[in-house]
Order: C-alpha cells, then structure tokens, then sequence
C-alpha cells in the first residue's frame, strides 16, 4: 500500500512563491510516474505537471508553464512543485499522484491510483 503526503500549502499574495512536496509511505513510488494535480472549488480536477520515473521530461500544463517546476529526488524519495509568481487562478487545493499502472508519464488524472490527501494553496490578488 501506499501513502502519499503533501506539505508546503498556504496563503500568498500574487506574484508570491510556495513550494509543495510529497513524501510517499508505505511502499517506495520510486519506479512510478507522478505528478501535481489541482482542483479548484466547483471544477473538476486538472492537471499541473508530470515526471517520468527517473526523474525527467517534465511537462506542464500550458497554465503554469514557465512559473512551475516538478522534481522528484529517488534518493531522498520526494516530489517537489516549485510555483513562482502565482496568480489568484492558480488558488486549489494541489494533491501528489503516482501511477503504478502506467509506465511511461501522463497528462489524465484518472491514469494515476495513488493520491495523497492534498494541501491547500491560496493565492489573493
């Protein structure tokens, strides 16, 4: 079984920074792709950005590309979204998601089977 948890949520002004990570437990997600993925109240979930196992070809979402940035450390086993100048759209809450079905990275929130319980940013105008 694994657990996935979040940190790093909180409340910003526009244009502030935060930096979410993800610490998995129970069994290592080191050989699954992840990703962030965010829900706005009333929307559906979207998705943020994903990283291949070994920890590259990062893509985002064309919304937050140029102001975020995934990471992932197998080694240390965490997963981190760096997200720079955020914008009152940018307010969800972030939730950690790995899949062990799936090789190869994907941009659908339903191809992931592992959720972390989310952590809620804030960002006001």
């Amino acid at each position: 079984q694994v657990q996935l948890v979040e940190t790093g949520g909180g409340s910003v002004q526009a244009g502030g920074s935060l930096r979410l990570s993800c610490t998995p437990s129970g069994r290592s997600v080191n050989v699954y792709p992840m990703a962030w993925v965010r829900q706005a109240p009333g929307k559906e979930r979207e998705f943020v950005a994903t990283i291949n196992r070994r920890g590259g070809d990062p893509y985002y979402a064309s919304s937050v590309k140029g102001r975020f940035a995934i990471s992932r450390d197998n080694a240390k086993n965490t997963l981190d979204l760096q997200m720079n100048n955020l914008n009152p759209d940018d307010t969800a809450v972030y939730y950690c998601a790995a899949s062990s079905t799936n090789t190869m990275s994907t941009t659908t929130p339903l191809t992931y089977n592992y959720w972390g319980q989310g952590t809620q940013v804030t960002v006001s105008s």
